[in-house]
């Protein structure tokens, strides 16, 4: 899922449908659910990309289409929307009841429906157990967040009756369409929140909003073109939901795209969620993330920067190499690099400030692939010594290198040159493996 322009329900709603997902099933769906309403869709353009737009139709007083977290309106701080527009994500009231996440519409007199009784209309749903999983899940995030918002029992958390029946559609119809396309893992960029305010019972108050806040958790989020929501509590609990991974795009080939559009036409950007489908490229690779720090030091004595490069590969580095540089005014500098997991750039960044001289670093996310590998242990005349084997996706054996650290340790116990021990090494394997080979 590429969130340039954030992600709500209808969206990824739309992007199914236009990926491949039969928009029956979602009509289907929801007729089951009996909630009183159907499902429109139309093909529009944004920003000269067409895309396909999802509406949820109440079946009462005439209810127009109700995007209740549909990217409508503009959000910024001095423009102020009627009752009639205003964006509302949780309007508190006074018997301690919650309105969750939908426009201000005319609509205050009718009924609340509290979280119970949508899981129970889960419950009753026609369609798998898995299905119902996720979608329970979704609307207890969504209730947990509500509650922790305003400090209250998350039995006392109430959706607004229109409100609900269009998260209830999006939430259900969303795990139903993904499920139909029957995919391992669900991949997203980091997600463009969108930036400027929106109106709540509470008053004015920053995008995104409380609820979509607290369901993002560690999702890596930034703002970017006009003012205004872009990723919804619903959007944000479908994520969650899918148990999303944020990382850069794999190496796929692509089977189907779809594109699902909001409701504005923003000028500039897009308004799009854009779904990738396909298989990874090479299933026999392991393909992740990588994190690359850099750093040029060039007031440090080399046995400094020895010590540092032996200090970060214990805390977890995969990998540092130096490369000297000529820096400006003919100064000669060392540059630094450090291979790593995403998850240790915050630990060793602070190594780096902490043990070296350098006041500035850089970094960057990239993609990793690697053949697969496995050891098998040879035995020398003065020891075993591990053998690092790596293969092709055939299975054939593309490298074999005997462990260092193994090959270092018998031929300072044995007094024995250390290339001989690793020359014996890949005698011993050859002779025993020769048929692989």
């Amino acid at each position: 899922m590429e969130c340039f322009s954030g992600i709500s329900g209808d969206m990824l709603l739309g992007a199914l449908v236009d990926a491949g997902v039969p928009f029956e099933l979602l009509q289907d769906t929801t007729a089951s659910l009996n909630v009183g309403a159907r499902l429109e869709m139309q093909k529009v353009s944004r920003g000269g990309l067409a895309g396909a737009k999802i509406d949820v139709i109440v079946e009462n007083e005439n209810a127009a289409a109700h995007d209740h977290d549909h990217h409508e309106h503009s959000h910024s701080p001095s423009h102020d929307h009627g009752p009639a527009q205003g964006h509302s994500h949780e309007h508190m009231h006074a018997d301690g009841t919650v309105h969750a996440h939908d426009h201000v519409h005319e609509h205050a007199h009718q009924p609340h429906r509290s979280l119970s009784a949508i899981l129970a209309i889960i419950n009753h749903a026609p369609i798998s157990d898995a299905v119902k999983t996720r979608a329970r899940r979704a609307f207890q995030l969504l209730g947990e967040a509500e509650a922790k918002i305003h400090s209250m029992p998350i039995e006392s958390v109430h959706f607004h009756e229109v409100g609900a029946v269009d998260t209830i559609i999006d939430i259900v119809c969303s795990a139903v369409g993904c499920a139909h396309l029957g995919v391992d893992r669900w991949l997203a960029s980091p997600l463009n929140v969108g930036s400027g305010t929106v109106e709540c019972a509470h008053g004015t108050l920053p995008v995104p909003a409380p609820a979509t806040l607290a369901l993002l958790g560690n999702a890596p989020i930034y703002a970017s073109g006009l003012p205004m929501e872009r990723v919804t509590p619903t959007g944000a609990a479908i994520l969650r939901m899918l148990d999303v991974e944020y990382a850069p795009l794999p190496a796929m080939r692509i089977a189907a795209s779809g594109y699902g559009a909001g409701g504005r036409d923003t000028p500039g950007q897009a308004n799009l969620l854009r779904l990738l489908i396909g298989e990874e490229a090479d299933q026999h690779t392991a393909t992740e993330p990588i994190a690359i720090m850099e750093t040029v030091i060039d007031d440090s004595s080399p046995q400094l920067i020895a010590y540092v490069s032996e200090v970060l590969l214990e805390a977890g580095a995969w990998d540092v190499y130096r490369i000297p540089v000529q820096m400006k005014k003919g100064r000669t500098g060392m540059q630094m690099t450090v291979l790593c997991h995403p998850d240790k750039v915050s630990a060793l960044r602070d190594l780096l400030f902490r043990e070296t001289t350098t006041i500035g670093l850089h970094w960057r996310i990239e993609n990793k692939i690697s053949l697969s590998r496995e050891f098998k242990v040879v035995q020398t005349e003065w020891g075993p010594v591990r053998m690092k084997i790596a293969r092709w996706p055939s299975g054939e054996i593309a490298n074999v290198a005997p462990e260092y650290e193994d090959c270092k340790r018998i031929a300072a116990a044995h007094s024995v040159p250390l290339k001989q021990v690793t020359e014996q090494a890949k005698r011993m394997f050859a002779a025993v493996h020769e048929e692989e080979r």
